[in-house]
């Protein structure tokens, strides 16, 4: 890191903010700094064609049909322009220079601003291959969402890769959507790593009981095809599950390569301190940002909606000389069948789990989780405010003095 947190000074507003990403967390920020009366020139960068769009929507309204694909844009074409942005959509960056605050993108336009926010997000991971094979989808853009739902409808057989929030969302919309479903991956149940086995055991009979198949337990070898078309998934058992479509979700990376030569610090994101800065003039926000969280003392990268939201505002203040510390606690939600996950804090798979509100039998429970004697997580199922009232004890714990021998 070359920025250190403390003995800052308050300094002027630039004149010219760029934002690099189009995405939920740029939109953000860009709305951010106007509402606190930034009255400069603001760029905004993006490499999809699209406006801003809300990913949540894209595995569960928009692949089953509920919305059209229009209804995901987080704002009107004349709310943009209330904005008096000027957005370059369709033309991805490929370089920063630190020194001179220049970007340059793929078109060969050059981009200079006082300040520079990186929005890039994450770029999916893929198999081996797959990109051979026709009806091979992920699921992370507008558009993918869009050609994965087109296949589904000519399809009977769909096998979910991944086992975490999207693949098991990506599962649930397509039974419902009458598909013959197979879930796979190498973990015991659905989203066992960000819930834990309690939660991920339920889930995993929840999938069962609406007919999803789970193959679990075993790794992916490969994909199986016919004249450039997938047929299936190896798994490492040498079980081959027939598909005509199969959805890798297996995670996904910081879309940092852009920077490789700009000198910043990355390591699994675009690395800052406290206050969301890579650099002097430089910050970085939502998935593609790994910051310093002072509540907890460590780096931390989140991918969640909340997130791209909160981390924005916290950055368009720290732009505007406000000198803020981010320290959130976190918060994610799923939607899976009639099942609504909310999820605040650090629910770690060791922790250990007390369900405090409702009842496991009737799925509307609050569940709490404990490391160290200190509430570090909190779930409901089917209970929103009874969890969002219980998300306060994670605040006190986190501000609570450290233990002194």
């Amino acid at each position: 890191m070359r920025i250190e947190n403390d003995d800052r000074v308050r300094t002027a507003a630039p004149t010219h903010v760029l934002v690099v990403g189009a995405s939920a967390s740029g939109l953000t920020t860009v709305e951010a700094l106007r509402r606190k009366g930034y009255t400069g020139a603001i760029t905004v960068l993006g490499d999809e064609p699209h406006p801003p769009y809300d990913r949540p929507p894209l595995s569960k309204q928009v692949l089953a049909g509920a919305w059209e694909p229009v209804r995901a844009e987080l704002r009107t074409w004349e709310a943009l322009s209330g904005l008096t942005a000027d957005f370059h959509l369709g033309d991805p960056a490929t370089s920063l220079d630190t020194r001179t605050r220049t970007v340059r993108t793929e078109s060969g336009r050059e981009l200079r601003a006082d300040a520079i926010v990186i929005a890039t997000g994450v770029r999916v991971r893929r198999l081996p291959g797959q990109e051979a094979l026709a009806g091979v989808h992920v699921l992370r853009t507008l558009d993918d969402s869009v050609a994965l739902r087109k296949d589904l409808l000519a399809a009977s057989r769909l096998v979910v890769v991944g086992e975490g929030v999207l693949g098991s969302e990506i599962a649930a919309t397509a039974r419902t959507l009458g598909l013959d479903v197979t879930l796979a991956g190498p973990l015991s149940a659905p989203m066992a790593l960000q819930v834990g086995p309690l939660v991920s055991g339920m889930l995993a009979e929840l999938h069962t009981e609406r007919g999803v198949r789970l193959r679990l337990g075993a790794g992916v070898a490969g994909l199986t095809g016919e004249g450039g078309r997938v047929t299936g998934v190896e798994l490492g058992t040498g079980e081959v599950l027939p598909a005509d479509v199969v959805v890798v979700a297996i995670g996904a990376s910081p879309a940092t390569d852009w920077l490789t030569e700009s000198g910043l610090d990355l390591d699994n994101g675009v690395v800052c301190d406290s206050r969301c800065r890579a650099e002097d003039g430089i910050y970085a926000v939502g998935d593609v940002a790994r910051w310093h969280h002072e509540h907890l003392g460590r780096l931390v990268r989140l991918e969640n909606r909340t997130n791209a939201t909160e981390q924005a505002m916290a950055v368009a203040a720290n732009i505007l000389g406000e000198d803020l510390p981010y320290r959130p606690v976190p918060y994610f939600w799923t939607d899976q069948y009639d099942a609504k996950l909310q999820v605040h804090g650090f629910p770690t798979v060791d922790a250990e789990v007390e369900v405090v509100e409702g009842d496991l039998a009737n799925r509307r429970f609050v569940a709490q989780y404990r490391s160290n004697g200190q509430v570090t997580g909190v779930l409901g199922w089917n209970m929103p405010k009874q969890t969002r009232l219980r998300r306060q004890q994670i605040v006190d714990a986190l501000n609570a003095p450290a233990p002194t021998h």
